[in-house]
């Protein structure tokens, strides 16, 4: 019988805690599938952030450190300064990069580090329960915004993407969502990407992916995946913000 898929020797058999229609494990095997497909498997390190993804070292198969709240890019930094020849990669949430994270993402960014960041945001403090995160959308209910974000109060949604690629040392920053095979096929792409411009020693690069929390949103997982297309990417349009790879260092594009 001929494979026409095999799970990818970067995850490991452990089952995922994540909540039914949670879109971390979809990142989590497209990250581990594009650190396989460049010849990086065991030799890859991730850091791992506080959060929903805060078990992520039980599910990537290489060595893995956990970072204190918002230090992963701290924590990556001196990884990658201690081993060059390392992928490094680090997997952070809205709350832990956008909020508590936001000087360490900003510096390790204007630094030009030669790491990649996989920002996953799903506008809401998932682990600790449904709290408003930077990225909550305005009229977005949470436990800490009972009527909807207002941003007489709360300010506006903070737009990491929109805010990295003006810091000179970025040499690549992507938004992509996981809704549909089209979007998942992208976002592989764009990680793959940025990965890519790591091993070619090219800069900072981070990816952001749009994603679902069914949980605290209080929706259906499909319900939820709409939700991302008609009002996420709204405020938070995907696309690539900035680029500055060279044309003849692109991956191979995923079949679509």
């Amino acid at each position: 019988m001929t494979t026409v898929f095999k799970k990818t020797q970067m995850l490991t058999d452990t089952p995922m805690h994540y909540c039914p229609g949670c879109t971390h494990g979809i990142t989590h095997r497209l990250i581990a599938e594009s650190v396989e497909e460049l010849g990086f498997f065991g030799n890859c390190i991730a850091v791992a952030p506080v959060g929903c993804a805060v078990l992520a070292y039980d599910y990537f198969n290489c060595d893995c450190v956990e970072a204190a709240h918002g230090r992963a890019p701290a924590v990556a930094t001196g990884i990658k300064r201690v081993h060059p020849d390392k992928l490094v990669f680090a997997y952070q949430g809205d709350g832990d990069l956008a909020s508590i994270g936001t000087a360490e993402i900003i510096h390790a960014a204007t630094r030009g580090e030669n790491i990649s960041v996989i920002f996953i945001n799903n506008a809401i403090y998932g682990m600790t329960g449904g709290q408003m995160a930077p990225t909550t959308l305005i009229g977005q209910k949470a436990t800490t915004a009972q009527f909807g974000r207002d941003p007489l109060t709360n300010g506006y949604p903070l737009k990491v993407c929109e805010l990295l690629s003006n810091v000179d040392g970025v040499a690549y920053i992507e938004r992509v969502s996981v809704t549909s095979v089209k979007n998942i096929n992208n976002a592989k792409n764009a990680i793959k990407k940025a990965l890519c411009i790591q091993k070619e020693k090219k800069g900072f690069s981070l990816i952001e992916v749009l994603s679902t929390c069914p949980t605290n949103w209080k929706m259906s997982p499909n319900d939820a995946m709409k939700w991302v297309d008609e009002n996420m990417t709204k405020q938070f349009p995907p696309g690539v913000f900035k680029d500055t790879y060279a044309a003849q260092a692109e991956p191979k594009e995923v079949s679509k």
